[in-house]
C-alpha cells in the first residue's frame, strides 16, 4: 500500500445515497473503453472508473469487517484480486486499506503491525495462525458481504 491521500477524490465522492445492498456500484457502466479487468491509469495519476469503484467499496466496509481482494472484484463484477490489489497499492492509502485483505485472512506483508493495531482497535475477529506466531483475520466472522 502506498500511503497518502486519494487523488481527485473527496467527501463528495463518498457512497452517499448509493446503497451497496442494491449493488449499484457493480451495475454502473464503465464508460467508453473496456477495462479488461485492469486499472490502466499511470501511477500517481487520477484513479479511473474501476479504481474509483474499488475505493468506494473499500471506503464502505464497516469497522471490524473485511473483504478480500477477490470479494471486491466479485462484488463489482469486474477485474480480479490482482487488479483490486493494484488499485489498493496505488491509491488505497486514503481509505481503511487494512479492511481489504487476502482471502486466507493473512495480514499484508510489511504492514502487519499497523494492520494488527487497526484490527485490535476496531474489534475485528482474529484467529491464531498455524505457526502460533502470526494471527490472521477470522474470515468466517469478519467477512463483509456488502449488505449487512
Amino acid at each position: 500500500m502506498r500511503a497518502g491521500t486519494r487523488t481527485a477524490r473527496g467527501p463528495d465522492r463518498a457512497l452517499g445515497d448509493r446503497a451497496l445492498g442494491d449493488r449499484a456500484l457493480g451495475d454502473r457502466a464503465l464508460g467508453d473503453r473496456a477495462l479488461g479487468g485492469r486499472a490502466r491509469t499511470p501511477p500517481g495519476g487520477t484513479p479511473d472508473d474501476f479504481a474509483s469503484r474499488v475505493l468506494d467499496v473499500a471506503e464502505a466496509i464497516p469497522p471490524g469487517r473485511v473483504m478480500s481482494y477477490g470479494d471486491i472484484a466479485d462484488y463489482l463484477g469486474r477485474g480480479g484480486p490482482r487488479q483490486v490489489g493494484r488499485v489498493m497499492a496505488l491509491w488505497g492509502g486514503g481509505v481503511a486499506w487494512w479492511r481489504v485483505i487476502h482471502a486466507d485472512g493473512s495480514l499484508l506483508a510489511g504492514h502487519e503491525r499497523e494492520a494488527a493495531a487497526n484490527y485490535a482497535g476496531e474489534g475485528t475477529p482474529m484467529r491464531p495462525a498455524g505457526d502460533g506466531h502470526r494471527s490472521r483475520v477470522d474470515m468466517r466472522l469478519a467477512r463483509w458481504d456488502g449488505v449487512s
